[in-house]
């Protein structure tokens, strides 16, 4: 009786853990096309962020529509490459080929004066885990016309202050290149910045690693896109 009751007990949890599993499962697969649906919608509001533009989940497709007017991606010699569509790149992906393999997205915003600002994607490590974000540039490929920066599990109060708009606006106006062709990026300074300096912002309080982090982040990613820069300022 007593081997009967553990084969019982062995069958019923086998049975359970299938079926248990067989539901988590499908419901994966039911709840996939809206988990999808919102990384596409957060998706198009940090890059409309980086443009100054803020959208809610109801009308950022809407709004990305009316401003991001094209994109494409090129290579790391600045020259477009076809047949790719930016919006699915997976920027983590691409980190992980060689250099000279990696595609590059590029979001064009057109406004109602006829203005144009280009945008990138960034993505590098804080304190944590991974720091990722946009900026976008005026027609220059220069001068940075917005910033957006985001986290998976800064310190709230010190590193997790990379996403709040008074680290992200000093950005605007900073330059990425010295003399029009000596690409210098943007620092994230500890202690203090001059105001006047166009390439540098303030460090974060007691989020030096995080701060430091993002400064590695802006450069290693904007310096792929430097020979695109220089072949298409205006």
């Amino acid at each position: 009786m007593k081997n009967f009751s553990n084969t019982y007990i062995y069958i019923f949890s086998s049975v359970m853990v299938i079926v248990v599993a067989l539901l988590l499962a499908l419901a994966a697969l039911q709840l996939k096309p809206y988990q999808d649906k919102n990384i596409e919608i957060e998706k198009k509001q940090n890059i409309l962020a980086s443009i100054n533009i803020i959208a809610t989940p109801v009308n950022a497709a809407e709004i990305y529509a009316k401003y991001i007017t094209e994109s494409y991606v090129v290579n790391t010699k600045g020259e477009h490459v076809d047949g790719i569509d930016a919006f699915t790149v997976d920027i983590k992906k691409e980190q992980a080929k060689p250099k000279e393999q990696r595609v590059l997205p590029i979001y064009v915003a057109a406004f109602e004066d006829g203005k144009n600002a280009y945008v990138v994607p960034l993505r590098g490590k804080g304190l944590w885990g991974p720091i990722w974000g946009y900026i976008s540039f005026e027609k220059d490929l220069n001068t940075i016309f917005g910033a957006n920066f985001d986290h998976q599990g800064e310190t709230p109060g010190l590193g997790a202050e990379i996403r709040e708009a008074f680290f992200q606006k000093p950005f605007i106006g900073k330059t990425i290149f010295k003399d029009s062709a000596e690409f210098v990026s943007v620092k994230v300074n500890k202690g203090g910045v001059d105001p006047n300096d166009p390439h540098a912002v303030d460090a974060i309080s007691g989020g030096t690693i995080t701060s430091k982090g993002l400064e590695a982040m802006v450069d290693s990613c904007l310096i792929l896109y430097k020979d695109y820069f220089i072949q298409n300022r205006k």
